[in-house]
């Protein structure tokens, strides 16, 4: 099995960015929140599952999840949230394991948000990478980015793992708190890192 690594941080802190770059150089990417999109889309495999639970409020005219409506519920009532976990998060694991299973580059990053809230991936991961920056950079680039107001970016950073233990769970850090450039070299210079580590466990493993 490919050297895994999980990458992960909070809203805003550029993990998007990061994982494009690592795309750049020839490393496939698998992003829960693609597959997270693509399940909750017309005809998803989770559609029926939302519908039964939440009912047609939640569901778009054209058969989708309205995901407004479902982030403004979610991040208001704890128990609706952990309901739309329980369905999404076992089907996003499932996905998951079977791109894992079709990667080709040396080693493959996968995109969670919310890794450390779950332990989905303990089994699949073999090191974590954190991209983070200021609490303050984070509203600032999910409010621009989104459309979201200040209220709600906080909603979805409360709903996370403190910063302070996201950052002594990590591995690897990515400081993401100046310009693009610096954050490129950061990650080749992790790209570097983690050829060698994953030449070392396939070595482990012959």
């Amino acid at each position: 099995m490919t050297f895994v690594v999980g990458l992960t941080g909070g809203i805003g802190c550029g993990k998007s960015s990061a994982s494009q770059f690592f795309s750049d150089l020839g490393i496939d990417v698998i992003d829960t929140d693609v597959i997270a999109r693509k399940l909750t889309q017309p005809h998803g495999l989770a559609i029926n599952l939302i519908r039964n639970t939440f009912q047609d409020a939640l569901i778009t005219v054209d058969g989708a999840l309205d995901r407004e409506k479902m982030r403004n519920l979610i991040y208001s009532d704890s128990n609706s949230r952990l309901k739309l976990e329980n369905i999404l998060h076992p089907l996003i694991l499932k996905e998951t394991v079977q791109q894992i299973a079709q990667t080709q580059s040396s080693y493959t990053i996968v995109v969670v948000p919310l890794l450390f809230e779950t332990n989905d991936y303990d089994n699949i991961i073999q090191r974590i990478l954190v991209v983070d920056c200021e609490e303050r950079q984070q509203v600032l680039r999910a409010m621009a980015r989104s459309n979201l107001s200040e209220q709600q970016v906080r909603a979805i950073m409360a709903a996370q793992i403190l910063r302070k233990e996201r950052l002594q769970k990590a591995d690897d850090v990515i400081i993401n708190d100046k310009d693009i450039d610096s954050l490129k070299a950061q990650v080749i210079q992790l790209h570097h890192k983690y050829l060698i580590l994953s030449e070392k466990k396939l070595d482990a493993e012959i």
